[in-house]
C-alpha cells in the first residue's frame, strides 16, 4: 500500500536535487521543453563544488574555454575568462553568472536538502520530503527525480583516533570556511597529497611558520602553466566556439582537441624522440601530457617510460634527494587521477615545509596537540584535511532513497554502484543520475558529461511522451550487462593497477568496484544514441495505470 501524500505536496513533471552546473542546466533544459520543474539545494547559493571547494589556490584543472557550457552561443561568447586555468571565485562567478541570465533562481530551493525521496508504485510517480533554511518540512511529489548532486560532493573524513581531541583548529578542504583564514605564524599539518592538496599546500606555505605534508601516496602532478588567457587564443577560439567544441566531443576527454593525443606507440620511438616528446608536452602543461603517446594508458610498458619522465622532473625540481624520492610515485602514472598544478614540487625547498611518509606507519593517532605518526609527536596549531570525497556513490549512498517496492539504495548499491549507461538503476524508475558511475564523466571534461546526459534525459522524456509511456526503468539485464562492460574495458587499461578512488580504495569499507567507463566519450555517447533510437533498449517501459 502506498504511503499517503501530503495534500501540500507540490506537483512536477521534474526534481532536480543540486544546483551546481549539472542542475542549472538541467532546470534551463527542462524549461525550454515545457517541463514544470524545480531544484533542491542544500547550500545557501549556487555553484556546487565551486561553492563548498573554496581553499586557497582552489581552481579547475581543464582549460577555462573548455570547462564551460555550450548550450548557448551568446552566453560562451559574453563571458570572458581572466585565466587559463581559472579559480574557484570565478568559476563560482560564472555559476550565478548562469542562474541571473536565465532567470533560474526563482525555480532553486537553496538552503533546502532533501530528506527522502520514495517511488510511489500506484501513482508512478516520486513523493520527495526534504527541510528548508527555516526547519519547516516540504513535500513535492515529482514523475521525474534528477540526480545532480554530482560524484565529488560527498567530503571525507578518515577516522583518525583522537581527532576530536584536537585543540587548534580543522579544516577541510571540501568545506572550506567562508571567511579567510590567516595561517600566518602558524604551525599546519596538511594530510592528503591528492588534487586539493597539491594545490592548497603552496598557498598556505606562503604565510604559515611551518607547513608538514602527511603523505601515503606520492602523487604525480603535471604543471599548469597557469597565468593571464592568451587573448589571441580566445579570439581564435570564439570565432568558431561551436567547431572547437565539436571537434573536443570527438576526442575520448571532450577537451583537448589542439593538442590531440599521438596514436604511436611510446614503445616505437627512440629514447630521445621519446624524451623530446614529453618535454614538448610538459612545456604546454595540463592533461595533455597523457596523449604524448596512444599506449600510456594501456600498455604498463609504455607507461613506465613517461612515470619515469616525471620522477625524473621531481628530481630536478626538488633539491633534497631523500625528499624527492619521497615524493616520487612508483604507481603507473594516470591510474589515480592526475593532478594539475603550479609550484608543488618546488615548495618543497622551502625551509618551512617538511614532507612525513606514512606509506608504511599510518598516523597512530591525533593528538591535543597535533599529529603522532611513526611513533613522533608532530606539533600543530591547524589540521587540513585534504582527504578528498566518498566519489561518485557518497551522494546516492547517504540518501533515503527508496525504488520500486521501497528498494534503498544502500541495498540496491551494497556491492556496488550498478547501473545502466551511468544514468539508471534498475528498481529506481524515473530517477536519472548526471555524471554518475558508469559513465565516462570522471575522465571527461565534466561540463562536456554534463550537457551530454542532461540532452540525453530530456530527450527522453520527450519521447515518452510523445510514447504516451509513463514510467521507464534500467533492465535488470540490461545493467548487468553494463557494468560487465564497464570492467571489460577497465581490465584493457592501467587503472586497476593501484588503489584509487575510481575503485572506492580510498573508503574503508566500500565496495571495491571500478566506477568509471573508460571507454572514451564518443564511443559512450555513441552507445547511449543507438540506445535512444532503438526505442530505449534495456529499458522497460510502462503506461500510466488506470
Amino acid at each position: 500500500m502506498s504511503e499517503p501524500v501530503p495534500a501540500s505536496a507540490v506537483p512536477l513533471d521534474l526534481l532536480i536535487v543540486g544546483a551546481g552546473f549539472s542542475g542549472l542546466y538541467m532546470l534551463h533544459k527542462a524549461r525550454a521543453t515545457g517541463l514544470s520543474a524545480q531544484v533542491l539545494e542544500a547550500a545557501p547559493s549556487v555553484g556546487g563544488t565551486w561553492y563548498a571547494n573554496r581553499y586557497p589556490g582552489a581552481r579547475v584543472d581543464i582549460q577555462s574555454l573548455e570547462y564551460s557550457f555550450s548550450f548557448d552561443e551568446d552566453l560562451q561568447q559574453e563571458w570572458r575568462w581572466t585565466e587559463r586555468y581559472a579559480g574557484q571565485p570565478e568559476l563560482l562567478r560564472y555559476a550565478n553568472h548562469v542562474a541571473d541570465r536565465f532567470d533560474l533562481r526563482r525555480d532553486i530551493h537553496l538552503n533546502t536538502r532533501m530528506t527522502s525521496a520514495r517511488f510511489d508504485d500506484a501513482a508512478q510517480r516520486w513523493v520527495v520530503d526534504g527541510i528548508g533554511g527555516s526547519g519547516a518540512p516540504r513535500t513535492w511529489q515529482a514523475r521525474f527525480v534528477v540526480l545532480a548532486s554530482g560524484p565529488l560532493s560527498s567530503p571525507y573524513t578518515p577516522a583518525f583516533p583522537g581527532l576530536e581531541s584536537f585543540a587548534g583548529e580543522v579544516l577541510h578542504t571540501a568545506s572550506w570556511p567562508h571567511v579567510r583564514v590567516d595561517f600566518s605564524g602558524r604551525r599546519v599539518g596538511v594530510i592528503g597529497t591528492g588534487s586539493s592538496a597539491v594545490q592548497v599546500m603552496p598557498r598556505i606555505a606562503e604565510q604559515a611558520a611551518s607547513v608538514t605534508v602527511f603523505q601515503r601516496t606520492a602523487a604525480y602532478v603535471v604543471p599548469a602553466h597557469n597565468g593571464p588567457l592568451d587573448a589571441a587564443f580566445e579570439a581564435r577560439v570564439k570565432a568558431d566556439y561551436a567547431g572547437f567544441r565539436a571537434r573536443n566531443r570527438k576526442t575520448r576527454t571532450g577537451f583537448g582537441s589542439e593538442l590531440p593525443v599521438n596514436p604511436a606507440s611510446a614503445l616505437s620511438a627512440s629514447p630521445e624522440e621519446r624524451e623530446a616528446a614529453f618535454e614538448a608536452r610538459w612545456r604546454v602543461g595540463g592533461f595533455g601530457f597523457l596523449g604524448t603517446y596512444g599506449d600510456l594508458m594501456t600498455s604498463m610498458e609504455s607507461n613506465a617510460l613517461a612515470a619515469e619522465f616525471v620522477r625524473g622532473k621531481i628530481r630536478e625540481a626538488v633539491h633534497d634527494p631523500a625528499t624527492a624520492a619521497l615524493l616520487s610515485p612508483r604507481q603507473p602514472i594516470g591510474c589515480k587521477r592526475l593532478c594539475v598544478a603550479d609550484g608543488y614540487y618546488q615548495t618543497f625547498n622551502r625551509s618551512n615545509v617538511h614532507l612525513v611518509d606514512v606509506s608504511d606507519q599510518p598516523i597512530e593517532a591525533i593528538t591535543p596537540g597535533g599529529v603522532r605518526a611513526a611513533g613522533r609527536d608532530h606539533a600543530f596549531d591547524t589540521l587540513v584535511l585534504a582527504t578528498g570525497f566518498d566519489a561518485v556513490t557518497g551522494p546516492l549512498m547517504r540518501l533515503d532513497l527508496r525504488g520500486r517496492g521501497g528498494l534503498r539504495i544502500q541495498d540496491k548499491w551494497r556491492d556496488g554502484p550498478v547501473n545502466y549507461l551511468g544514468l539508471a538503476i534498475a528498481g529506481f524508475p524515473n530517477l536519472f543520475n548526471v555524471a554518475g558511475a558508469g559513465s565516462t564523466s570522471a575522465f571527461t571534461c565534466l561540463t562536456v558529461s554534463i550537457e551530454h546526459h542532461v540532452d540525453w534525459i530530456a530527450d527522453c522524456i520527450a519521447w515518452m511522451n510523445a510514447q504516451g509511456q509513463a514510467t521507464i526503468e534500467a533492465t535488470d539485464a540490461a545493467e548487468r550487462a553494463w557494468v560487465d562492460y564497464v570492467n571489460v574495458i577497465a581490465g584493457h587499461t592501467v587503472f586497476l593497477k593501484c588503489n584509487s578512488w575510481y575503485l572506492g580504495a580510498n573508503i574503508p569499507g566500500k565496495a571495491r568496484m571500478f566506477m568509471p567507463l573508460a571507454s572514451g566519450f564518443p564511443v559512450y555517447a555513441e552507445r547511449c544514441a543507438a540506445v535512444a533510437a532503438e526505442g530505449y533498449e534495456g529499458f522497460a517501459l510502462e503506461r500510466a495505470k488506470a
